[in-house]
């Protein structure tokens, strides 16, 4: 299997060494985003709500130049630096994943870079007619 690692032009700057996106075979792996402003770097005022919306289309940028969009996305693993903040963040998270929601999970952690509130890191399926095959089936078929 081949692997091709991704650094896209719309979303902010790595901060490390690693790439935005990683495709593998049928899958996308979107290393995690922050709520930073891709021209300048910096988080974006305004608290969770704010953060994760920028995360979000942070995402939706990445997977973008992948020709991919938000309905490709088949987990999200979610990082709070408040778990007291979830219901805040799920409100937004809401907007975005509107149904046939990803898996995700959400974990409470003691710091994110840069002082984030939220950081967002997602899998990816590029190959719609597996996944549509998977949705139409019932559970226990």
């Amino acid at each position: 299997m081949s692997k091709r690692c991704i650094n896209a032009a719309k979303a902010p700057a790595a901060i490390g060494p690693y790439s935005h996106a990683v495709a593998a075979g049928d899958l996308v792996f979107l290393s995690g985003q922050l709520g930073a402003d891709p021209a300048s770097g910096t988080l974006v005022p305004g608290g969770i709500e704010a953060e994760t919306r920028q995360a979000l289309a942070n995402i939706a940028s990445v997977l973008a130049e992948l020709g991919l969009t938000v309905a490709d996305v088949v987990k999200t693993t979610v990082f709070l630096r408040d778990m007291g903040e979830f219901a805040r963040m799920n409100a937004v998270y809401a907007e975005t994943f509107a149904s046939e929601y990803p898996a995700r999970s959400t974990f409470q952690v003691a710091a994110l870079p840069k002082g984030g509130a939220v950081e967002i890191e997602v899998i990816a399926s590029s190959c719609r007619a597996a996944a549509d095959a998977v949705a139409t089936r019932r559970v226990g078929d």
